[in-house]
């Protein structure tokens, strides 16, 4: 057995099973899109777990799920990847075997048409109504921090069928009672708030993060504990968010089965280049 490879009864990493709960929320014939992002656990939660969720969906029962890399790699051969691609228009990702590259727009799927059924994005700030923040901390006019700017989340939020927030961080100043500024629109008002912004499509699923995965009460526009991760403890997550969080009975995140981990780890990502195991 090498380094990185693992037999289905070792124990699985939070990695393996944020993966395989992404996996389960997929359905077969959607659409899935998520951008490349870099750098240690930002690359992680923002581009590795959602391919291995999505490769891992189409092996289990969604076959005819559609993985969009970048929008422009169709079905990706990620089983071939030695190392991960570290921008959207790196040779690893022109040269890596896939269904299809779309090259000119719009092409067999486009954005603005609302053919993308979910994506993929992260932030530095979520609130709590699920507005995410990538633009600025502080002032816009005069930030403590500039971020890296817009990045297509206002598209995600409002375009998309559903989003899936990707947090690597989980800190009290990552999950702020009010966003510095509004990247990604989430549900101000709740349902009822965002249609009369216009928006009647869309919006934050989830978000996911180290400790726990949250969800929404979109009626009335609040976040809430879905689940918590083994490991961690609902007082640790209460430490570490400056809103009111609201849930009934928040469960432990459901572990993989042995099958599930079986598939991950040597169909999906043999290599172990996508979750970490390297």
């Amino acid at each position: 057995m090498s380094d990185h490879s693992k037999s289905p009864t070792d124990a699985p990493s939070i990695a393996e099973i944020i993966t395989v709960n992404l996996a389960r929320s997929f359905k077969n014939g959607e659409v899935g899109f998520t951008g490349l992002v870099t750098g240690g656990a930002a690359a992680l939660y923002g581009t590795s777990m959602p391919l291995a969720a999505m490769s891992l969906a189409q092996a289990m029962h969604a076959p005819d799920l559609t993985i969009l890399l970048a929008g422009w790699s169709h079905n990706p051969d990620l089983r071939s990847l030695d190392v991960m691609p570290d921008s959207e228009f790196d040779a690893v990702l022109r040269d890596l075997p896939c269904e299809a590259q779309m090259i000119s727009y719009p092409g067999q799927w486009a954005i603005k048409r609302g053919d993308i059924d979910f994506g993929f994005s992260s932030g530095v700030q979520v609130d709590a109504v699920g507005n995410v923040n990538t633009v600025c901390v502080g002032d816009y006019r005069k930030p403590k921090v500039r971020l890296v700017g817009p990045i297509l989340l206002p598209e995600h939020m409002t375009l998309f069928g559903r989003e899936y927030v990707m947090m690597p961080h989980h800190a009290r100043r990552n999950f702020v009672r009010r966003v510095d500024y509004v990247s990604g629109v989430g549900y101000p008002g709740g349902m009822e708030g965002r249609a009369k912004l216009g928006l009647t499509h869309g919006g934050p699923e989830w978000v996911v993060t180290p400790k726990c995965i949250f969800d929404f009460d979109k009626r009335v526009g609040s976040i809430r504990l879905k689940s918590i991760h083994h490991g961690a403890s609902l007082s640790d997550i209460n430490e570490n968010h400056d809103f009111g969080l609201t849930f009934a009975q928040a469960e432990t995140t459901p572990m993989p089965t042995a099958e599930e981990l079986d598939l991950l780890r040597n169909h999906v990502d043999p290599k172990g280049v996508l979750l970490g195991r390297r």
